[in-house]
């Protein structure tokens, strides 16, 4: 249980550093990280870090592909989160 905590701490962690790298390297005008690495970041667990990094950063709120696609991550996996910790699914 201890490394799932630790593992999405640290995926998020990561997406939130990618948003606020991203954003530091858009205002320098140079090479960026791509919208589908962010993206893959976000499915592998870092939807709320990347959704945050967005916010703080004011990074990509402008496109609304990737905040759409971010919200349908965050929202699937709140509910895949939902399902495995109330144990309201049952294995026949």
């Amino acid at each position: 249980m201890w490394f799932a905590v630790a593992y999405l701490w640290g995926i998020n962690l990561l997406a939130l550093l990618a948003f606020g790298w991203d954003a530091t390297r858009a205002r320098r005008r140079r090479r960026r990280i791509s919208e589908r690495r962010m993206l893959w970041l976000a499915v592998l667990g870092g939807s709320p870090g990347a959704l945050l990094g967005g916010w703080i950063f004011r990074h990509k709120t402008r496109k609304r592909g990737l905040r759409t696609w971010l919200l349908v991550i965050a929202a699937a996996q709140a509910g895949l989160g939902y399902v495995l910790l109330s144990g309201t699914m049952t294995w026949s």
